[in-house]
């Protein structure tokens, strides 16, 4: 008696091999349901696949693209000089106050004459130099403290993660307001510091979260078993591989920088000499003129609400691409 299980078998081995010859002999029946071999691509890679699709990214890069072009060669794309009063002759304070445009100076000028466009190009500049460098030294004080907490533990890592608590429970512009106005006298550089000490903290508890759960990954307690020392562990092993979330977090602090800037330098806490035009402090000389003339509250405005909107979604973008439990 025949086996029904074996003539099934021998009845669909009979029709694959019809399917096979039926086909143009290219794939083998052999071959059939394999994946073909395709060579492994770093995170960075597949993180950039995704990016360079993503409509969000691609808008906060081109917003953040010309703005760094345009403060980079602010002095060459500006048509006048912004500390000049060009047309301080036709400021009448009683029945014009602020000149309104005319040929050469498509925005007018302000309450002492000075060409307002190109006033907002050069403070391009300022606000670009205020933000990056008070991300930069966030960033490294931040790196700093949270290498020393995430390589260490006991009491050290308590005693730098409650200094760092303590920041985070003052609200980060009161903090950077307290810090700027202990400064004898107002300058940039002031309120670089304010807002690079404001950010430490921001940097440190991150980079710390991240360190520690290097800590237990398998390549860090394979080192330690074949006994190399603990220098060499955490900063070729740990942190390199807890920098990206704190690469990411600094575009978007850049974007925090930027408005912590233009707020401090809008209460009278930034670069006095107004011969230097930033944001902010264009923002805080047009209130006296907020009713008669808003245009010179609005251009400013917009310009610090665009820039730092292109940061964010930058900064948000690459958050999630680079982070696996956020991708889409």
């Amino acid at each position: 008696m025949t086996n029904p299980l074996k003539k099934y078998g021998d009845a669909r081995k009979e029709r694959i091999d019809q399917l096979a010859a039926m086909s143009d002999g290219s794939v083998a029946v052999a071959d059939a349901g394999t994946i073909e071999e395709a060579p492994g691509v770093s995170l960075i890679a597949s993180a950039w696949r995704r990016l360079r699709r993503n409509p969000v990214f691609l808008t906060g890069l081109t917003i953040t693209t010309l703005f760094i072009f345009l403060a980079v060669f602010a002095r060459v794309i500006a048509p006048h000089d912004p500390a000049i009063g060009y047309l301080l002759d036709k400021v009448r304070p009683q029945s014009n106050p602020i000149p309104g445009p005319e040929p050469g100076f498509p925005l007018g000028a302000d309450n002492v004459g000075r060409d307002f466009f190109s006033r907002l190009i050069v403070g391009s500049q300022q606000t670009l130099i205020v933000g990056v460098f008070a991300t930069l030294f966030g960033l490294t004080g931040g790196l700093i403290l949270g290498i020393l907490a995430g390589a260490t533990s006991g009491w050290v890592d308590s005693l730098v993660m409650r200094a760092v608590d303590v920041m985070l429970s003052i609200p980060s512009l009161l903090l950077a307001l307290s810090i700027s106005a202990l400064a004898p006298r107002p300058s940039q550089w002031t309120l670089i510091i304010a807002i690079a000490t404001v950010q430490v903290p921001v940097f440190a508890r991150l980079l710390r979260g991240t360190m520690l759960q290097q800590r237990s990954s398998d390549h860090v307690l394979a080192a330690r078993a074949l006994g190399i020392k603990r220098s060499s562990i955490v900063f070729r092993h740990m942190v390199p591989n807890a920098l990206g979330p704190v690469i990411v977090q600094a575009t978007i602090v850049l974007a925090t920088s930027i408005i912590d800037a233009a707020a401090l330098s809008f209460l009278g806490l930034g670069n006095p000499d107004d011969r230097q035009p930033e944001w902010g402090q264009m923002l805080g000389q047009a209130q006296q003129f907020i009713y008669d003339d808003p245009h010179l509250a609005f251009y400013p405005a917009a310009c610090i609400i665009i820039v730092a909107l292109g940061f964010t979604l930058m900064g948000e973008s690459l958050r999630e691409a680079l982070d696996p439990k956020s991708r889409r």
